[in-house]
């Protein structure tokens, strides 16, 4: 019989890389060969470090700890994972994947296309609605973890979650126990709640750790933190108040107090659970409490929460149904078997069916474990294809001969057809050529047509702000007195200022009947009198106001992209002044809406005082065209 090959699991905790070496031995125990931690400090949990860090972790523990395994079920992290349990009603089994997505689309805080996520029913409530437990991480997360395993050739088979992980090495390790235990692991960064009943599991993750402790410390004695998280490991212990005494350290006694204050939050956390697993999850009243993680070996911890809870602590032993080999270092285990629970956990997927089989491997990463997999297969091929090549090169050599001969006959007959071909290359340029210029040509006549657009959509834009500035006793007139092109460019070539004094706007002067014929003068019979001059509703020749700086470009044609007007309306002075300012500002508006107009390069200009005795007022406005008129 074959030996089982060992294998390896990985925690990548907050503040701590554990791993562990176990295999399967000929009765079908778990045993663990060898394991390490190293500490990450404040850097394991801040993202921008804290890949680089953990991959210099890894290498030191492989370079210390001498792990032979290269296959590796992991655990991330969990203040990066999103875990929570739904309950779904009763439902065809078909149905379930669909309503699981829908949860998932509501609860997970991330898109779904950014995580990889799954879910596990784990059994059903008393009223028949099923128990499903929701994880999710996101996609780059776990991308990370197979990169720093891969600095030490680890290929990954899992990837767990410490919920899960720490729920199955219980139920590995406690199977006997009766009524309700509820577990507390008290990680670096955060802390997670399991409860156990009657095969009934339930957890839920706290936003506090023990990183909390040492960053209070720190700042409140004005150090670092790596000097605080050291100070904590070496004489760090939570103080039990009331009637006990005190340390005569200074130090020591601040920092208890900072661990009571920190544990008192997390009390605080943890009794708002027990009362949410009893009340909405139907549970019993916790009857042990079982502590696990590094930080829940900090001194008084278990009589903290033996006083808090009123319960007996003890504390999680993961290695309880676990075969320690005879190469481990039994007393270095002892002092970090507690924290253990995750790596026990993911090499228990190893061994059997567990109570909580979650994997979140991300498609791309299976994809490229894959081709990993099948690269010496291509490797073989690409060698045996080469042998192929070189073994038609022999034979092509053979017979280049032959073939050399056949293509100075053919090459004599070819060349007169090559002057014939370039004869015919030519000519179809030259016909693209013409063709070319007759689109042109063709584009900027239909462009031409399009004033008749423009000044239809002007027209309906102008009675349409008629009517929106219309007040009960006086009817609004607004009319064009005069128009023209303030922004000409070319399509090609650099940009560069006109002078004033050697180029003109481009300026279309209207005579009154084709204005009339587009609808932008009043009947021919009206006069109105301006404020400077004639308007052109009176009859007379409208004439161009204050015209644009021309840009030019050097190239080919011209184009229109704006237009700038000056329009004249009737002078609401007498009524309110401000009605003139509600006249020009729906022209305006009118026009941005309208669909052949561009409303970012829309804009009013400067307006003509208001007078009271002037029957009309002028004000300016710049149009910009969405599709410039070539012209």
């Amino acid at each position: 019989m074959l030996k089982a090959k060992p294998f390896l699991t990985i925690d990548f905790g907050a503040g701590t890389l554990k791993v562990a070496e176990f295999e399967i031995n000929d009765a079908g125990n778990l045993v663990l060969r060898q394991f390490g931690a190293k500490s990450l400090g404040l850097e394991g949990s801040q993202e921008t470090a804290r890949e680089r860090v953990v991959t210099k972790a890894l290498q030191d523990l492989f370079t210390e700890r001498g792990f032979s395994a290269r296959t590796a079920n992991v655990c991330a992290p969990g203040f990066h994972v999103f875990s929570k349990f739904i309950k779904l009603p009763p439902v065809d089994s078909a149905k379930i994947s669909q309503i699981v997505q829908y949860e998932a689309q509501q609860n997970v805080p991330f898109p779904l296309a950014e995580v990889v996520w799954d879910y596990q029913i784990l059994g059903t409530a008393p009223g028949g609605e099923m128990e499903v437990l929701l994880v999710a991480i996101k996609t780059d997360i776990v991308e990370g973890l197979f990169r720093v395993a891969e600095t030490r050739g680890v290929r990954l088979q899992g990837v767990d979650v410490s919920p899960a992980a720490l729920a199955n090495a219980f139920r590995f390790n406690y199977s006997d126990e009766d009524g309700c235990t509820m577990l507390l692991d008290i990680g670096a960064k955060t802390s997670t709640v399991l409860f156990f009943e009657k095969g009934k599991i339930y957890a839920r993750s706290i936003s506090i750790g023990a990183n909390s402790i040492t960053q209070d410390f720190a700042t409140e004695s004005k150090i670092r933190f790596n000097e605080a998280e050291q100070f904590k490991v070496q004489h760090g212990q939570v103080s039990l108040g009331g009637a006990y005494e005190e340390p005569e350290d200074p130090k020591q006694a601040a920092i208890g107090k900072v661990a009571r204050q920190v544990m008192t939050r997390l009390h605080i956390q943890v009794n708002q659970t027990i009362q949410f697993y009893r009340g909405q999850q139907g549970g019993g009243a916790p009857q042990r409490l079982v502590l696990s993680g590094g930080a829940s070996i900090m001194p008084y911890t278990a009589q903290f929460f033996a006083e808090k809870l009123n319960v007996p602590v003890e504390y999680f032993n993961p290695l309880r149904n676990v075969t320690v080999g005879p190469s481990v270092n039994v007393d270095e285990l002892q002092g970090m078997a507690h924290s253990m629970g995750e790596l026990v956990g993911t090499a228990l997927r190893n061994l059997a069916q567990c109570p909580i089989e979650l994997n979140l491997l991300p498609k791309s990463s299976i994809k490229r474990q894959q081709f990993e997999a099948k690269k010496p297969y291509f490797l073989a091929s690409l060698f045996s294809l080469v042998v192929v090549v070189f073994g038609l090169g022999y034979f092509t050599r053979q017979v280049a001969n032959d073939k050399t001969t056949a293509l100075e006959t053919i090459t004599s007959k070819v060349e007169p057809l090559a002057a014939k071909e370039q004869q015919l290359t030519s000519a179809a340029s030259t016909l693209k050529s013409v063709e070319t210029d007759a689109g042109q040509y063709k584009e900027w006549l239909a462009a031409k047509y399009r004033w008749v657009d423009i000044f239809g959509e002007l027209r309906k834009s102008l009675l349409a702000a008629e009517d929106k500035a219309k007040t009960a006793d006086v009817d609004i007139g607004i009319w064009i007195e005069s128009l023209h092109m303030g922004d000409v460019v070319k399509e090609m070539g650099e940009t560069e200022e006109a002078p004033a004094a050697e180029e003109k706007p481009t300026t279309y002067q209207m005579s009154p009947e084709l204005m009339r014929r587009y609808g932008l003068l009043p009947a021919a019979t009206a006069t109105t009198e301006g404020d400077g001059g004639d308007a052109s509703g009176g009859g007379g020749e409208s004439s161009a106001s204050s015209s644009a700086a021309t840009k030019k470009k050097k190239g080919s044609t011209n184009e229109v992209s704006e237009i700038s007007l000056t329009l004249r309306a009737v002078n609401l002075y007498s009524l309110d002044v401000t009605k003139n300012l509600h006249i020009a500002a729906a022209v305006e508006q009118e026009l941005k809406a309208n669909p052949m107009f561009d409303p970012a390069s829309t804009r009013l200009g400067k307006q003509s005082t208001p007078d009271e005795n002037a029957p009309t007022f002028t004000f300016e406005l710049t149009l910009g065209l969405k599709d410039p008129i070539k012209l």
